[in-house]
């Protein structure tokens, strides 16, 4: 697997070798370790997660509140998603950096996403099936996010907002102003 440092410190692009023949294809999605030396909470993964999404939908930007917040493993298994993330632990190098990756099910590539990031993508294709590992349970109480639109971090979906297909939640986050103090 190769492994490739994002504009995020700490965020990484897993790049997985596959083996293809005749027969088709074959990787590996996640070996602890390979992983070991690049992310902490490698043994610590407790969940995973699963959504399929039709075009144009839009999850996030979600995170859980310390002490319960995630780190995760991403991947999209069918189709393609924007993925969006933004640093929101203060004491990083890229405090309210974000970076923005396009993922598609036919390149087999992850994200490891580091615990203090708020993370959203949205599905450029109908049937989109999105998949997280993430260290720690669903914990409601600590759940949090932002506005996927909020001016000050001016995030490029790649489509007009007036095209995003919310849910209720999603659409009442709070700013990132709001989230930060």
């Amino acid at each position: 697997m190769e492994i490739v440092k994002t504009a995020i410190a700490g965020c990484l692009l897993l790049k997985p070798r596959i083996y293809r023949d005749e027969r088709g294809w074959f990787y590996e999605s996640f070996n602890a370790e390979v992983l070991r030396d690049f992310v902490p909470e490698v043994m610590n993964f407790v969940q995973d997660n699963r959504s399929c999404s039709a075009k144009h939908v839009l999850r996030g930007l979600h995170f859980q509140q310390a002490p319960h917040a995630q780190a995760k493993i991403i991947q999209v298994i069918q189709g393609k998603v924007r993925d969006a993330v933004v640093d929101l632990r203060k004491d990083s190098p890229t405090y309210l950096q974000h970076f923005v990756i396009e993922l598609d099910a036919s390149d087999h590539q992850l994200m490891y996403i580091p615990a203090g990031l708020a993370h959203g993508f949205l599905s450029l294709e109908d049937e989109t099936v999105f998949q997280y590992k993430c260290s720690a349970f669903y914990n409601p109480e600590s759940e949090s996010g932002i506005r996927f639109d909020d001016p000050d971090l001016a995030l490029d979906w790649g489509v007009g907002h007036d095209n995003i297909r919310l849910s209720g939640k999603d659409r009442d986050l709070p700013s990132l102003k709001e989230v930060i103090g």
